[in-house]
This record gives C-alpha cells, structure tokens and sequence, in this order.
C-alpha cells in the first residue's frame, strides 16, 4: 500500500532548524489522514505522496510551506489587569478573536510588572525546517472511520 488519499498515515520523525537542533525531542510520532483535510501542512503531504511502509523521507521547507512566517501583529503587550493572575511564561491562552470570529493560541512569553506579552504564532513560525523519518504504518479506511476523524478533528 502507498500514501494516496484517505489512508491513516503513522510516521515516527523528527524535525530540525537549520543548525540540525532538534525541535520535536519528546513528540516524534505523527498519525494522520492524508488527502488534503489539513491535519500536516501541504508541502509535507505532498513529500510523502506515494510512500510506503518502511520508507525513510527527508524534506526541508521554507517558512511559508510549513508553519508559516513570523508575524509582528500576532505579538500584543496585555496589561495583566486583563490577564488571570496564575499566569505564568509558557502558559497559553485561547482567545476569540472578535472582528474575525476566529480563535487564537497565544503563548505567555515574557511577564513584567505591569504587562505581559502574548504571542499566538506558531513556535516554529519563521524557521525553515527539517522533517526527516520513517512510515511506519499505513491503513486504508472506510468512508465511515473517514467521517468519524473528520468529525473529531473539524
């Protein structure tokens, strides 16, 4: 079997800066369904189209094909008055955003006496990165077990 549309893909991986530091230590297994339903970025799916189990992939990727660029305008200095006060640096909030309806992720990256700033890009945004692994496991799925994920994952 190959990874084409609606196969369950299991990768064990790893992902590295351009120094080779390794980002992903502790999370090196990645389960998804492949078919352009947004569970991996694109030009990752795309690398692995047509692997197969036991298959090694390596790929590098610009910021703009894996988790985008650094955005200035998604860092915001936030009074803590606004914030809880069991706020910590690490912590991340979800906020809604009101103009766009959207939810954001902001991670706590610094706390001073008066403020805290909050930034919801991606910790790897602006990096251009390495994926490099093995497939381990791949399953065909039946409509049913497709809209089950997809009800979860949506």
């Amino acid at each position: 079997m190959k990874i084409t549309k609606d196969v369950l893909v299991c990768l064990d991986y790893r992902i590295t800066d351009e120094e080779g530091k390794c980002l992903n230590p502790e999370d090196n297994e990645l389960i998804y369904l492949h078919g352009g339903y947004n569970h991996v970025f694109s030009a990752l799916e795309e690398s692995l189209e047509g692997k197969k189990e036991g298959d090694l992939f390596k790929a590098t990727f610009a910021p703009d094909e894996a988790f985008g660029v650094y955005r200035d305008e998604l860092v915001e200095e936030v009074p803590l008055s606004d914030l809880p006060e069991d706020i910590f640096v690490g912590m991340e909030m979800e906020t809604e955003e009101e103009d766009e309806g959207e939810k954001r992720i902001y991670l706590v990256t610094e706390i001073g006496e008066e403020y805290a700033i909050l930034d919801a890009n991606h910790p790897f945004a602006g990096l251009t990165l390495t994926f490099e692994g093995e497939v381990t496991e791949l399953q065909a799925l039946e409509k049913e077990a497709i809209e089950e994920i997809l009800a979860h994952v949506h």
